[in-house]
């Protein structure tokens, strides 16, 4: 169904009934103006042009300090991204922000993406290689970053991955949390995408839990610490012979319980 901003709204007067048990902000398929729609029927949202706008650049620094944590712990590449080659699947906003970031690194890209716009965009501008959306997870590559939508790991495709780990900023990448453990027992590293994805709102959650300040520096020293925390998981999943996934889920319950 098409938005109107008669029905963002109407979906900003949903949100307000939570009474602050639930906050909006973007996400796929929506943008800052249906955010600023919202906004000015609950106070419940965030992520609009009045407050910290669009998370897209935060989500794609993040995930690219996921992919050098990971590419340390699995390639040994301790000292950058140079020639490490990563297949993007899916070239929005936050795709997009990552292949920038990678070709700057000095990655090589595969990309793919149903907008062509974008692949051709991507292709002139970092020389990325364009491979099918159909193909793209099974890309000869060190990393395969899925950032669209969900569900990629799954019975069929987790058995035709080459990389050697998964980071991408894609949710709910894994269609079953036992494809986790099944890219374990394929010695592929996967990146929790929880994790690896958190930099949208640990950039909206500056603009309201921590003073209401937008400070980069503080920003970007949050976000830096996705690095060190997927590094924590991954040792962790080393020492106990787990599945990264549960591992992560292990540590985030560990640390409700602790607050």
């Amino acid at each position: 169904r098409d938005k109107t901003p008669a029905l963002m709204r109407a979906m900003g007067r949903i949100v307000d009934n939570a009474a602050g048990r639930y906050i909006a902000a973007e996400d796929i398929g929506m943008t800052v103006a249906d955010m600023d729609e919202m906004a000015k029927v609950t106070e419940h949202v965030t992520g609009t042009s009045a407050t910290s706008g669009n998370p897209s650049p935060y989500t794609g620094y993040g995930v690219f300090q996921g992919i050098r944590a990971a590419a340390a712990h699995k390639l040994g590449h301790n000292d950058g991204l140079a020639d490490v080659e990563v297949a993007i699947q899916g070239l929005g906003s936050v795709g997009f922000d990552l292949a920038r970031r990678l070709h700057d690194a000095g990655a090589r890209l595969q990309i793919a993406d149903i907008n062509r716009d974008a692949i051709a965009r991507a292709v002139d501008e970092f020389g990325a290689v364009p491979v099918d959306t159909h193909d793209i997870h099974a890309a000869d590559v060190d990393v395969f970053a899925p950032c669209a939508l969900g569900g990629v790991i799954n019975d069929q495709t987790v058995g035709e991955l080459s990389a050697k780990i998964v980071a991408g900023s894609a949710n709910n990448q894994l269609a079953d949390d036992r494809h986790g453990a099944e890219l374990a027992a394929r010695g592929i590293l996967y990146a929790p995408d929880y994790v690896i994805n958190a930099g949208g709102i640990i950039e909206i959650a500056h603009g309201t839990k921590f003073g209401g300040t937008h400070e980069e520096a503080a920003i970007y020293k949050h976000l830096d610490g996705i690095h060190d925390t997927l590094l924590e998981i991954f040792e962790r999943a080393d020492t106990e012979g787990a599945a990264t996934n549960f591992v992560a889920d292990q540590i985030a319950e560990e640390r409700f319980r602790g607050a």
